[in-house]
């Protein structure tokens, strides 16, 4: 097995997210999704929001990450993201009162609203909900 594994490091402006060893890693850009294993080519993209699985012996852990950039490199991923949040973290009524309150600015069409970041806070609330349920 430790052939397979490659180095992954998730880091927010807060903190080292994690740092450890993974098999295979799925993930979102903002081109679509994307897996990376050892040995992939070298790659940049920017990272969309959504969900990322981790493959580590076997073990799939969950977690949503937002928007921030993915660097690959043969023996290491890198992620820089905005948040990060472990499926077994995510405060699922948190998340469904976030979703409620975004679908209300967008539904409302009121002015002053910033549409744009709604749509952002929108997508997050999903992508957590949809993440926690992987637990």
């Amino acid at each position: 097995m430790a052939g397979k594994e490659f180095l992954l490091e998730i880091v927010t402006p807060e903190s080292v997210f994690y740092s450890g060893n993974a098999d295979r890693v799925v993930l979102r850009t903002i081109e679509g999704d994307i897996c990376i294993l050892k040995n992939h080519e070298p790659y940049v993209a920017p990272l969309g929001i959504g969900k990322m699985k981790v493959v580590h012996n076997d073990k799939d852990r969950y977690a949503v990450l937002s928007q921030g950039y993915v660097k690959v490199d043969r023996e290491k991923l890198t992620i820089l993201t905005d948040t990060a949040e472990w499926a077994d973290q995510i405060d699922i009524e948190r998340a469904e009162a976030a979703r409620q309150r975004a679908k209300k600015r967008l539904e409302e069409k009121q002015e002053g609203i910033d549409f744009l970041r709604a749509e952002v806070a929108l997508k997050k609330a999903i992508q957590r909900i949809d993440t926690a349920k992987l637990k």
